[in-house]
């Protein structure tokens, strides 16, 4: 088999790489651990804020070596999702290790330097990759930040300067939440008031469930983002079925345009190509081939009888 692909031949990821971030107190980490079979990693020494139901097991990380420790460890090895709590705390120990390691790339007050913010980049996207490899999901958590834009207010990711532009190039689905009246909501359509970014249709705005009553008793599991998971793996499926499709459909017209030898049997290839079951561009596609071939054959399309004729 070739290196090049047909898009039906494609090897889809099926983990995924999502960022859950709103205001604080609003429940992220809690729909963070809603993902499948879950470990998190704690780098805000957040977890005694969430409700003692929908702990899981946790890293407690006290320096960046941890994380690099934990990745390589066989307890690793049997949860499916890494969530990060926060990304932003994250990357303050990324800082902490580049600067203890090259101080160079480091400035007095204990910013990193431009070379430093490249090479702790490039940290992240190694994190990523690692975990992907991996075979595991992995859900950052961030708090928000409020930016002005003119007369505009717009919500983003509290993560270090433009490490979120470089973050969210790198993620399948980033999801805002918000209270609405009395109702938690996310949102994973991006606007013009916060980021986003929904690969699977989800739908524009989705209601968070309750999980505890008035006397904190469990309602309902916290599965909130695993059914999110799912949804995307079977999105994923779908169009990988219909690139197939696309691509079976194409070889029909191919195959059909290849018996025209003459006007007659251009036109009763033409009135074939209508009756196909078209999906993607395949019509505009069919158009295009038989086109190529009528020119080839010297025939024109009369514009007013719709019909190939000898040139």
């Amino acid at each position: 088999m070739g290196l090049i692909k047909r898009p039906d031949e494609l090897q889809v990821k099926t983990s995924i790489a999502a960022l859950i971030y709103g205001q604080p107190g609003i429940g992220k980490t809690t729909l963070a651990l809603s993902s499948p079979n879950p470990v998190l990693f704690d780098y805000d020494g957040g977890v005694h804020r969430v409700n003692a139901a929908h702990r899981v097991p946790t890293v407690q990380i006290k320096s960046w070596e941890e994380t690099n420790e934990v990745l390589t460890s066989e307890e690793i090895k049997e949860f499916d999702t890494i969530v990060i709590d926060t990304a932003g705390k994250m990357l303050d120990f990324m800082t902490s290790f580049i600067l203890k390691t090259d101080p160079k790339l480091g400035t007095r007050d204990g910013a990193l330097q431009l070379k430093g913010y490249g090479v702790r980049k490039q940290m992240f996207i190694t994190f990523l990759k690692t975990v992907s490899m991996m075979g595991k999901n992995v859900v950052f958590v961030a708090h928000e930040r409020e930016e002005k834009n003119g007369e505009d207010k717009q919500v983003r990711p509290e993560i270090g300067g433009s490490s979120v532009n470089d973050l969210i190039k790198e993620l399948d689905l980033v999801g805002y939440m918000e209270a609405i009246g009395k109702k938690r909501t996310i949102s994973f359509d991006p606007c013009e008031k916060f980021y986003g970014k929904n690969t699977c249709n989800l739908p524009s705005i989705i209601d968070i469930p309750t999980l505890l009553d008035s006397a904190g008793n469990v309602v309902k599991g916290n599965t909130f983002l695993s059914d999110v998971i799912k949804t995307y793996q079977a999105y994923q499926a779908k169009q990988t079925e219909k690139s197939g499709e696309y691509e079976a459909i194409l070889d029909v017209i191919r195959e059909k345009v290849e018996s025209v030898v003459d006007a007659t049997t251009a036109n009763m290839v033409a009135e074939e190509l209508k009756t196909l079951n078209h999906i993607f561009d395949s019509k505009i596609q069919a158009a295009i081939i038989l086109q190529k071939k009528a020119t080839a054959l010297n025939l024109k399309l009369n514009k007013i009888s719709k019909s190939y004729e000898a040139a």
